[in-house]
């Protein structure tokens, strides 16, 4: 059911009550990139993907992708699921057994009218680097391999919204090292909406634009990735791993001392040498744990990025000798885990002008 035209975004409000557990979530996501659900398990992240895939019965309440109406409890509107114009990616794919990696490919592009396709067979084979496997079966396939097969066969389906159950969970680490820059360039090269189930933050900053951080059936935060990473009042700040999600263009290539310079708003940090042309802009990741900070420019330190900020904020943190610092370096965030002693010592207030020394930069690619 068409509204709007012009009505964009991804609009969701359901509610679905279970014994011991219920969903009670109220968003309005954007309609293009990847949006995160991160939450730990049991948190509703599957239970919400498949109410918006129309797979729980249970469920009332109002979807809109992009203008589509799928469901509107109020109005007596449902879309059957196989009436949804989604492609569902679940953990482990289940592709034909008896049908190569190519006919698996077809099956899905066949359900598609010509004049619907939005994704090509050699364009969805050229994404997920799938043209040595086309003539495979699945049984001498990898379990990233499958995934990829059963990603290219969600493409195929011409989805108005891709659906990502945690599609890297059943992976050891060196295959979601090899399957996670496939996802990347979904992410940069199709113009689908992506909902990525995920627990892991790892993939969580390196793939998505937003986040939806869900707990015990109900919206935590929800937000664009970098700014939400940076509040100090979830629960997520106050781990070991908190740390704050940076976009930076490559500026400059040091070959004498094999660095790259990646410049940002509010400054720039340099890295280990990237093979990345002039321009191109690399997500990193700066872990509180990595930054200290001085009340003066540093010099004749090892540290070489140091950065001028502005503090904006000082919390305690998971433990009674810590605090978690939320600074502001030119409009980009930074977040500092440091002694309370430190902070003391330093004197620490909002709006106290601050040198921040960052120790490692985390490259996500």
């Amino acid at each position: 059911m068409r509204e709007d035209a012009a009505d964009t975004g991804i609009r969701i409000r359901f509610e679905v009550a279970y014994p011991g557990f219920g969903l009670d979530v109220d968003l309005n996501l954007p309609g293009r990139g990847v949006t995160a659900l991160f939450g730990h398990s049991g948190s509703g992240k599957t239970t919400l993907l498949r109410c918006v895939a129309g797979l729980e019965p249970a469920a009332r309440g109002v979807l809109t992708v992009n203008g589509a109406c799928w469901q509107d409890s109020a109005r007596g509107v449902f879309v059957p699921p196989h009436r949804r114009e989604l492609g569902y990616v679940f953990q482990e794919a289940s592709l034909f057994a008896h049908l190569s990696v190519r006919r698996n490919l077809a099956f899905g592009l066949r359900r598609i009218p010509p004049a619907a396709r939005k994704v090509s067979m050699d364009h969805a084979i050229a994404l997920l680097g799938l043209e040595h496997l086309l003539e495979r079966m699945p049984d001498r396939l990898s379990g990233g391999e499958r995934q990829r097969v059963g990603m290219a066969r969600a493409l195929l389906t011409s989805p108005h919204i891709l659906l990502m159950d945690e599609p890297l969970a059943a992976l050891d680490h060196k295959r979601k090292q090899e399957i996670l820059p496939y996802l990347e360039r979904l992410h940069d090269e199709l113009d689908i909406p992506v909902l990525y189930v995920s627990h892991a933050a790892e993939e969580v900053v390196r793939l998505a634009d937003h986040i939806v951080m869900l707990g015990e059936g109900r919206v935590m935060a929800a937000g664009e990735l970098r700014a939400t990473m940076a509040r100090l009042d979830l629960p997520t700040a106050f781990t070991e791993d908190a740390g704050v999600v940076v976009e930076g263009r490559v500026a400059e290539h040091d070959d004498h001392y094999h660095l790259t310079r990646l410049d940002f708003p509010g400054g720039a940090v340099w890295v280990s040498r990237q093979a990345a042309e002039l321009g191109r802009t690399l997500r990193f990741r700066i872990h509180a744990r990595d930054v200290s900070l001085a009340d003066h420019q540093v010099e004749g330190s090892s540290i070489v990025n140091l950065l001028p900020v502005v503090i904006e904020d000082i919390v305690g943190a998971d433990t009674p000798a810590h605090v978690l610092v939320r600074m502001d370096a030119g409009g980009t965030p930074l977040v500092a885990r440091i002694t309370r002693r430190s902070s003391e010592q330093l004197v620490l207030r909002p709006g106290r002008r601050m040198w921040a020394q960052i120790k490692s930069v985390a490259l996500l690619a």
